[in-house]
């Protein structure tokens, strides 16, 4: 597979990482929307929320567990958005799940 998001997880591509375990990997995002914009990506390959299910649901929980630590750690106290692009239409362009963790300034809604 010739995922980049994979091998970022498995180490193969280097990333400015600010959290990792055993299932997850969170790293600053190369091309900022907010001050703080960190991707939180599983090691596991899942596609897209599209392809969340009972087998795989217990890591994207892991995942918001993840996030809700790192807000915590990064002091984002005013507020953050996490965003979950699914899908071409939608703006995923990266067939990896991955959710953004953004915060340090305000968003408007839907865009921007």
């Amino acid at each position: 597979m010739d995922c980049i998001f994979c091998k970022i997880a498995n180490g193969e591509i280097p990333a400015t990482k600010v959290y990792e375990d055993e299932t997850v990997v969170a790293f600053n995002d190369l091309e900022p929307q907010a001050p703080t914009h960190i991707l939180v990506i599983p090691k596991q390959h899942i596609t897209s929320a599209a392809d969340i299910s009972a087998e795989n649901s217990a890591v994207i929980a892991h995942i918001f567990e993840v996030i809700a630590q790192l807000s915590k750690e990064l002091d984002m106290k005013d507020g953050f958005r996490v965003v979950n692009n699914c899908g071409d239409s939608a703006g995923q362009t990266v067939k990896h799940i991955h959710f953004h963790l953004m915060s340090g300034r305000a968003f408007t809604w839907p865009a921007g």
